[in-house]
This record gives C-alpha cells, sequence and structure tokens, in this order.
C-alpha cells in the first residue's frame, strides 16, 4: 500500500484554511484537519483514488477511503443535511472505485446557496494517524489542480493503538473540572457527542462524576454516569494531546453539548404515579396493543473467528441504515450510531464470544448487561434511555439470525397503541395516518420516542403502569396528554365532551388558514401588515397561498452568489418581473445586494477579513462598488410597477449610508422617465442604526428590523460560531428595548415601522412586537396564518402591557414565559 498521496482539489473554487469555515465543528477541527473549498462550480470531485465508503442518501457529503488507508469526509456546505437531498444528485454509490477527478456529487449551486448557510464545502481526515501537507491556501483553484498530499503519521505506534482502539495510559495528563448545565445532562445525544468530539485526539480521557467514572470514548459507560444538570464532573486525560482532548471535552459541556431545544415535557420522578405526557395534544380512538416477540438465538456460536466476523458486519449493517434520517430523528441516530460503536458493549459481546457463544447470544447478553447498569443507576431519564438499547439489540439479533425486520402492524382507524414501551423503530415504521395516540406503561417524557412523537403531533403519555396492558383490542379510549389522564371505555357523555374539544382544536388550524386570506387586525381593529420573506418566484407562490399580504423582504442575493460574474440587469429584470407579477398588485421590498464579508463571490476580489460581520457588506459594499447598485435599481425600477415596488438597504448604520443611494435613485429615475416615487427605506440591523432611528426616519420611507443581524451585534454574540450561538435570541430584553426604540423614532417621524428577521415568524412574539411599536412583520410563508391569527387574539392595550413587561424582564427565557402566559 503507497503512503503519501497527492490530493486535487475537489471543485474549482477558493481554497481556504479550515479555520475560515464558519462552524465550529469543522473550523476548531473536532472532526479532524483537513481545508475548505469555496466551489463556483456544482460537480464535487474526488481528490484523489479510493473506495466510496459512506453516503447517505441526502447526497449532501461523501467520505472516501484513499488508497493509502487515509478516510477523507467531503461536505458541501453547512447544514446543507436538511435539505433532505434537494438540489443534489450522486454520481457514485457506496463501495465504488473512483479516481482522481471522477464525479461524486452534482448540486444546484443557485439552489443550495438559496437554502444551506453557506456553499464552503470541508475536506477533512475522518481517521487517525494521517498527516496532511498543504500547499498554499487563500488563492482561487481550479477542478484538480494540485493542493497537497496526505500520508501516515510518523507515529506508527499511535496507529496501531488506535486501530485496535486502545491506548495505553502514558504520556502527559491533564484534567479540568466543569459543571453541567444541560437541562438533562450527559444522556445519550451528549454522550455521543463527547465521543465525537474526541475522535481527533489519542489521549486517554475519562470523566469522573460524584464519585463515579467512565471511559469518555464510551457511550453506555457515560450513561452509566448519571450526570445530571448541575453536577460537576472531573475530565481527566493522559496521552501526547491530553490538554487538547480535556479542552474539547470541557468545551461542549460548556456549549450544553449544542442541545436542540424540544418541546418542554416534564421528567419522571421517582416516585410518579400515573400517566405522565410525553407529546401534547387530545386523542379519542380504539385501544390496540403492540406486543414485541425477542427472536431466539443460539447459545453456542460456530467458532470465535467466524461469530466476531458476523457480529461486526452486522453492526455495520444497521449503523449505515441510520444514514439519511432528518429532524428529531437525525440525533437520535447519532446516538444509536454511538451505541453500536461502543467499545464497552463490543468487549462484553467479545468476552462472550471468546467463551464459545454465538454472536447473537453475545450481543443480547452485552445490552442486557449495559440496561442493569442504567438501571441500578435509578436515575429515571437513565432508565429512558434502555428502550434505544432494546431497539438495537432487537435489530442486531434480526440481522445476525438473517430475520425479516418484524412487519409495522396493520393499525385500524383511529388507533390508540398500547405495549410495555414503544422503541424508535417501531415508532417509525407505524402508519401515522392510523395513528391517534400512544400509551406505554413504561419509558419516560424525554425518551426519543417520545421526541418522535412530539415532532409528528401524536399525543402520547408514558408511565401509566402494567394495567394498560390489559385494555382488550378495540376498546373505546380518551387519551388527554395534556391533563394526563386516560379514559378507558368512556361513556357518551365523555365521549361527546372530547369529541366536541377535538373538533375546536381542528377548526382553530382550520380558521387560522381560512382567515390568513383576510387582511390582519388587532382585536380592537388596528391595521397590522402581515407579508413574507421571500427567495425565489415559488416562495411568492407559497406566500399568496398562506395568506401573505405582500413581500417584506426579497432577498436578492440568491442572484449574485456563486456565479463567476454578476448577473446582468435584463437577467435580474425577468426575475424580479416574475415574483411580482406572482404577487398580483401586493406590496413588493427588494432589498438590495447583501453579499461581501461573510458572503464572497469571485467577481467581488476582497481582502481577507478577520470578522467579515462587521466588514465591507450590505449597503457598505454597493455605495464601493455604484456600478452594482445602478444596475441592480434600473431592474428593480424596470421590472416592479412603481405603485407595487419598495426598495430597502441593509445594513445601514446611519444617514451617511441612506444618502448616496437615495441620490443615486432620483437618478435611475430619472434617465427611465419615472415620475412616480419609489419608497426606499431602510433595514435596521445595527444597534448604532437602532439608537438613531427617529434621525433616519425623517429621511428614510420607512424601517425594517433583521432580528438575526442586530440580535448578534446587540448580545455580541456570532450566530455562526456554535460555541455561542445557544445565546442568540431575538427574545432577549436588550433586543427588545432596540426594537422599541425602532417603533418610537418611526412613530415620531411619521413612518412605519416592519419586521423581517426572524422574530416576525414567532407567533408568540406578535403581540409583544406590535406593542413596540411594529405594524409590519414579514414571516416566513408557512407561519403567516398562525402570525395573522396571534395579532388578532389581543387588543392594542394588552399588546402595550405585554410590551413593558417583556422589556423590564431579566432573560429572553422570562420575557418567553411572559408571552406563553399571555398566550394561554
Amino acid at each position: 500500500m503507497s503512503d503519501a498521496i497527492t490530493l486535487v482539489s475537489p471543485f474549482a473554487g477558493w481554497l481556504a484554511p479550515l479555520d475560515e469555515v464558519p462552524d465550529a465543528v469543522f473550523a476548531e477541527r473536532m472532526m479532524g484537519d483537513g481545508f475548505a473549498v469555496d466551489p463556483v462550480e456544482g460537480v464535487l470531485r474526488a481528490p484523489a483514488a479510493g473506495e466510496v465508503i459512506s453516503l447517505p442518501a441526502s447526497a449532501h457529503a461523501v467520505t472516501l477511503r484513499l488508497d493509502n488507508g487515509a478516510e477523507l469526509l467531503l461536505h458541501i456546505g453547512l447544514e446543507t443535511v436538511a435539505l433532505n437531498g434537494k438540489g443534489f444528485a450522486a454520481r457514485v454509490a457506496p463501495g465504488a472505485r473512483v479516481a482522481a477527478g471522477d464525479a461524486l456529487i452534482a448540486f444546484d449551486l443557485d439552489e443550495i446557496a438559496v437554502a444551506a448557510r453557506a456553499l464552503i464545502t470541508p475536506v477533512v481526515v475522518a481517521n487517525q494517524g494521517y498527516a496532511l501537507a498543504l500547499e498554499p491556501l487563500g488563492r482561487m483553484v481550479e477542478a484538480g489542480a494540485r493542493i497537497g498530499h496526505i500520508a501516515r503519521s510518523r507515529d506508527e505506534g499511535a496507529i496501531a493503538r488506535a486501530a485496535q482502539g486502545a491506548i495505553p495510559l502514558s504520556g502527559a495528563a491533564a484534567e479540568r473540572s466543569v459543571r453541567i448545565a444541560a437541562a438533562n445532562g450527559i444522556h445519550a445525544r451528549p454522550a455521543a457527542r463527547i465521543v465525537a468530539a474526541l475522535k481527533p485526539f489519542v489521549a486517554d480521557v475519562a470523566l469522573h462524576v460524584a464519585g463515579r467514572s467512565a471511559n469518555a470514548r464510551s457511550t453506555v459507560a457515560m450513561l452509566g454516569l448519571g450526570a445530571g444538570k448541575d453536577d460537576d464532573v472531573r475530565i481527566v486525560a493522559r496521552g501526547s494531546d491530553a490538554q487538547a482532548a480535556v479542552d474539547a471535552v470541557a468545551e461542549l459541556v460548556l456549549a450544553n453539548f449544542h442541545e436542540t431545544a424540544h418541546a418542554s415535557a416534564p421528567r419522571l420522578s421517582a416516585t410518579a404515579t400515573g400517566p405522565v405526557r410525553a407529546a401534547p395534544g387530545l386523542a379519542i380512538g380504539q385501544a390496540f396493543q403492540l406486543r414485541g416477540v425477542d427472536l431466539a438465538v443460539p447459545a453456542d456460536g460456530k467458532g470465535a473467528g467466524a461469530e466476531r466476523l458476523a457480529l461486526s458486519g452486522a453492526l455495520a449493517a444497521i449503523a449505515a441504515g441510520l444514514d439519511g434520517a432528518h429532524g428529531p430523528a437525525a440525533e437520535i441516530a447519532e446516538a444509536h450510531r454511538a451505541l453500536l460503536a461502543d467499545p464497552e458493549l463490543a468487549a462484553i459481546a467479545a468476552r462472550h464470544v471468546a467463551e464459545g457463544r454465538s454472536a447473537a447470544f453475545a450481543w443480547r447478553a452485552a445490552t442486557a448487561e449495559a440496561a442493569a447498569a442504567l438501571r441500578a443507576t435509578g436515575d429515571p431519564l437513565l432508565i429512558e434511555r434502555i428502550a434505544d438499547l432494546t431497539d438495537l439489540e432487537r435489530q442486531v439479533i434480526a440481522r445476525l439470525l438473517g430475520a425479516a425486520a418484524p412487519a409495522a402492524p396493520a393499525l385500524p382507524k383511529g388507533a390508540i397503541l398500547f405495549g410495555e414501551d414503544l422503541l424508535p423503530s417501531q415508532f417509525l415504521g407505524l402508519d401515522a395516518t392510523r395513528l391517534a395516540g400512544i400509551c406505554t406503561a413504561h419509558g419516560g417524557p424525554t425518551s426519543h420516542v417520545a421526541i418522535l412523537a412530539a415532532s409528528a403531533g401524536v399525543p402520547m403519555l408514558v408511565a401509566a403502569g402494567e394495567g394498560v396492558l390489559a385494555i382488550a383490542d378495540g376498546t373505546p379510549v380518551i387519551l388527554d396528554a395534556d391533563a394526563g389522564t386516560l379514559a378507558v371505555g368512556p361513556d357518551a357523555d365523555a365521549l361527546a365532551a372530547a369529541s366536541v374539544r377535538l373538533a375546536a382544536l381542528r377548526e382553530r388550524r382550520a380558521r387560522e388558514l381560512a382567515a390568513a386570506h383576510a387582511p390582519a387586525h388587532t382585536a380592537d381593529g388596528t391595521r397590522i401588515e402581515v407579508f413574507a420573506n421571500l427567495g425565489s418566484v415559488a416562495d411568492a407562490a407559497a406566500a399568496v397561498s398562506a395568506g401573505a399580504e405582500g413581500c417584506g423582504l426579497l432577498r436578492t442575493e440568491f442572484l449574485f452568489l456563486e456565479r463567476e460574474t454578476a448577473p446582468s440587469e435584463e437577467e435580474q429584470r425577468e426575475t424580479y418581473s416574475a415574483i411580482a407579477a406572482t404577487l398580483g398588485e401586493r406590496p413588493l421590498i427588494v432589498r438590495t445586494l447583501d453579499i461581501g464579508g461573510d458572503k464572497p463571490v469571485p467577481y467581488l476580489p476582497m481582502d481577507g477579513e478577520e470578522n467579515p460581520a462587521l466588514g465591507l457588506r450590505g449597503v457598505r459594499l454597493t455605495l464601493a462598488r455604484p456600478d452594482l447598485m445602478r444596475v441592480q435599481l434600473r431592474a428593480i425600477l424596470r421590472a416592479v410597477p412603481a405603485a407595487q415596488c419598495r426598495i430597502m438597504l441593509p445594513m445601514v448604520a446611519d444617514l451617511g449610508d441612506y444618502r448616496p443611494v437615495r441620490a443615486l435613485l432620483d437618478e435611475m429615475r430619472a434617465e427611465l422617465g419615472m415620475a412616480e416615487a419609489v419608497p426606499l427605506g431602510v433595514m435596521i440591523e445595527t444597534p448604532a442604526a437602532a439608537l438613531l432611528a427617529g434621525q433616519i426616519a425623517r429621511e428614510a420611507d420607512f424601517l425594517s428590523i433583521g432580528t438575526n443581524d442586530l440580535t448578534q451585534y446587540t448580545l455580541a454574540a456570532d450566530r455562526g460560531n456554535a460555541a455561542v450561538s445557544q445565546r442568540i435570541d431575538a427574545m432577549h430584553p436588550a433586543v427588545l428595548r432596540l426594537v422599541r426604540e425602532v417603533g418610537r423614532g418611526a412613530a415620531e417621524a411619521g413612518r412605519w415601522a416592519g419586521m423581517c428577521g426572524g422574530l416576525a415568524s414567532d407567533p408568540l412574539a406578535a403581540p409583544i412586537l406590535i406593542g413596540l411599536g411594529i405594524t409590519e412583520l414579514s414571516a416566513t410563508p408557512a407561519q403567516v396564518p398562525a402570525v395573522k391569527a396571534a395579532v388578532a387574539r389581543f387588543d392594542m392595550a394588552a399588546c402595550a402591557a405585554l410590551a413593558a413587561r417583556a422589556c423590564d424582564a431579566q432573560s429572553a427565557d422570562a420575557v418567553r414565559a411572559l408571552a406563553m402566559e399571555a398566550s394561554a
């Protein structure tokens, strides 16, 4: 096998160091060393010869094993897994042999650029024992251009130890203590992320909590710690990179494991009795008992070598089947993959195989032992994880025995499903159109299946006791997850009352959609415009269907990104005209070009910036390049009827940014012979503009707040940095006070103030924003009906009172609590 292998660029684009990727997971090399390319073409190619070892169904990434054993992960863009394959087309399959330059994945540059957080593509070394030597970075390269080479590390001993999965306790030592702030402590997903964070390091790492210790590379071992919120965890490592490994784990703990917040559910206490809500809602239906059957397994094996090989293959097959999940299922798949690769489970199974047992017997013994360890902690949250072990036990054993996966049961219409517990794989196999609700004898409200149920909108009760398993199939049932009650065999009056409540909930959703096509007013008749944010003609059509009254933000940069030259005036005119026509006569607010800094383009060469968010972007860039502004303004004026058209400038700090564009717009109108005035407004995205809102509004025609940037600047937290992104919440009182300044300033100048940032899509925020003086809300098309409904529920006095309380609150969480109380 060859050693050093030459690497070529996987496509044409800007070759950059990994540090410039705006994602901490890549930039901080949590996954390994590498480089990045910001592409200008839509085909990802192999950087060297090798074998395709992984390619998810979403086709947004691919992993290659090169001829020297190095594994390279190529990840197209950031947060592109959420696109679920839209815009991507795989050109190879796992197991395929490829040569340098062979096409791996084709993708639609324009479509991905609009939908993804960024198109910059990280390429990282995914396994240990290999080192990169790169040629100069920070330059444009062609596809296939030599960019460096990769070779095995000189530390052959480290490579051998890494391959064996065992690293002796030798070398430098390091330790650090941190407090766990994550609400649920170290459960399956955080444990999986710790394991992932340690992959680039060779040090042996252990966690110590209250006299207990665990291997930090073992998910099962960490679950057994019972480490909860506010526990102090001591991280101890030994090895050549011990300090770096300790710091990586500590920072992950301090970042709350980057956990996604799910709908809150009560934690089941050890003394809790009766059903507990796991997913909200009300259901009426008939009982259906789900009875799981464990397959019989042979005790004796056919030789240790054959059984080890069989188990390894089964684990790999089940892990591969977890690819392509999205939403809550993706997080659960991450935790299950970690369990399948867990060294403690592997060690227990290997011991049984060595004693002559079959692979299936050994795997069942390993999962049973791990489950017993979790049960012994007495921690209800950890006991909930036993369901995940059971799920994987059954899947792996079925694979080993060559048995077909148990078929999903044929549910009757309106089934209330009962069982001891429900496994994630079982839930995913159910016909959701026939499932009304779920009730389990055991389990907990934060189990993985509870997360899936809440995401799917299926009411669920857990910990209802063994008695529910005796309910006969077909028995009428009312399941009220909100109240935590289960009525078995209810009488006619109870059924009628529940039916009325259920119908009311359905009617409310239908009413919101139907009412969305009427103009929005508060309860006392104050007019509030509800618009939609758009990025394409398709978005415009969706907005009209949802009842949007206009477009509050058209992001025009989708025409400018990922291309060699700027779009012509005619190309821009055709696109703006199509969007305007789709909206009918509804107002269209077109934001001028917002690129530069964090969204560079090849036809605008710029020096590197240490902090692109504070650099040459938005109106600052177009003022520096008036030729671009001139062409765009002409295209907008030619495309959108004057009565429909409004133009908005991004990243304005003061009137010095506004006045030159006002003069240029008037010049363009004169050139085109337009007598009608076209409103020119500004986006309020900087604290400076918010504080000067009254001054700006005396000259600008309208103000519209962009909460995404305003929040990151106000709270000094980069929204592209995973280590601090959890701090960003536009409901923070500091942000709301700036919104209040904008509302006041606009009103004093006789202008209107709107909001087109993410907060405008949150129905909970609507009454607060109205109370702060916002009279136009521009939401995502899907949220328009709910926002309109929220507007109609409050009068202006209630909005003003709620807004005042929100501005005096001490945190974003406190503001959300106030909003929820007011909306109840």
